[in-house]
């Protein structure tokens, strides 16, 4: 999405914003590649930056692809890996995209890594099944979690306006939690943050924020409008 002029404009919105102070919340903002270098420079510091993807391996013939060396280069501290949406367009498997997080930590980036079901898997019931796996495919590739987020996104409530239900979403998330305990530990379980992404928006973040196992969004449409700033307060629910 977008234009530099929309970049600026978003960024000015992000400027001129009261936001809550970083002991209460961590804001990343993820804009193309093309613009990371913009946004970087003119953002107010307390907001990161994050690329919306890297490539698996150290940089080489690779046309097209943008290496997590290129990143760190630029002072791009964060990366989002294993979205949706590329492993639904390009296919993405489970371990590559467990390989992608390693490679990205091994070069000293933090990683938003994405899990999520189908509507199909949803409806036939098998979202914890399907979350834990593409969970445990990263879990087999890294040593430690300490900068890793993982963002439940279920892909029905993706741009489709559908959201889950703050205990839907509360759901999946003590049972990534619960998995968290059972197969890595109790202290991984504890500190790894959970965030919800899948139309979160002004009028729904509230509720969203206040189950005991969401601990912050991965926001998408709803960050290119005003509202995005209401979402961000949305985590002082937590600390009323």
């Amino acid at each position: 999405n977008g234009t530099t002029e929309d970049v600026k404009k978003i960024v000015a919105t992000l400027n001129a914003g009261e936001l809550p102070s970083t002991d209460i919340v961590e804001v990343v903002v993820s804009p193309p590649f093309v613009f990371l270098p913009i946004v970087k420079s003119e953002l107010r510091p307390e907001i990161q930056v994050a690329a919306q993807n890297c490539w698996v391996k150290k940089g080489g013939a690779f046309t097209g692809e943008v290496s997590a060396e290129m990143l760190a280069n630029l002072g791009v501290p964060w990366v989002i890996l294993g979205h949706s949406e590329r492993r639904a367009l390009l296919n993405e498997t489970n371990e590559f995209v467990g390989d992608k997080v390693a490679y990205a930590l091994s070069q000293g980036l933090k990683v938003i890594a994405c899990v999520g079901e189908t509507l199909e898997q949803r409806e036939a019931g098998t979202t914890m099944k399907v979350v834990a796996a593409q969970t445990k495919a990263i879990a087999d590739k890294i040593s430690s979690w300490d900068n890793v987020v993982l963002a439940y996104e279920p892909v029905w409530a993706i741009g489709t306006g559908k959201v889950a239900s703050p205990a839907q979403a509360q759901e999946v998330h003590a049972g990534l939690r619960k998995w968290f305990e059972e197969n890595i530990s109790a202290d991984v379980a504890a500190t790894t943050r959970i965030i919800y992404g899948g139309s979160v928006s002004g009028s729904n973040c509230k509720e969203l924020a206040g189950q005991p196992d969401v601990d912050g969004f991965l926001v998408g449409g709803a960050s290119l409008k005003p509202e995005f700033i209401d979402i961000i307060k949305a985590a002082e629910v937590k600390c009323a």
